[in-house]
């Protein structure tokens, strides 16, 4: 008995600590997930605003530029962590030479370490040029 009361002791220790771990990934935030974030979803928004009518006429690449803010919109909506306040800039896109300019300003919100308040923030930039070969 009393060695599988020192199992049981052993899984509930787990089960804490991945809880403890799963809470604290929740309210952290770094630069390399949403570089990595915004990176993927731009790729992916700019290959899914590609005007193909335009191509097939011209033989040149082109964006629309309503067509990639509604799909990043959404995807990074999809992809985003909810525990977090996103703002998105939109500083210039360009439909020939697809480019587009973002930033993306994440804050975790403000918690209490002691009696002090503490509010993070990071600022992505990102610019982005869509090549096809």
């Amino acid at each position: 008995m009393k060695e599988s009361l020192w199992g049981y002791w052993l899984i509930l220790l787990g089960i804490i600590i991945i809880t403890v771990m799963i809470l604290l990934q929740n309210y952290t935030t770094t630069n390399q997930q949403d570089y990595y974030l915004a990176k993927e979803v731009t790729y992916a928004a700019m290959y899914d605003a590609i005007d193909y009518g335009y191509y097939k006429k011209n033989g040149e690449l082109k964006i629309i530029k309503e067509k990639f803010v509604e799909n990043f919109i959404r995807r990074f909506a999809e992809s985003a962590t909810l525990n977090k306040n996103y703002k998105i800039n939109f500083y210039s896109i360009y439909e020939t030479p697809p480019a587009v300019s973002i930033e993306i300003k994440t804050n975790t919100g403000e918690f209490l370490v002691g009696s002090e308040s503490i509010d993070a923030g990071i600022t992505t930039r990102l610019t982005a040029i869509l090549e096809v070969r």
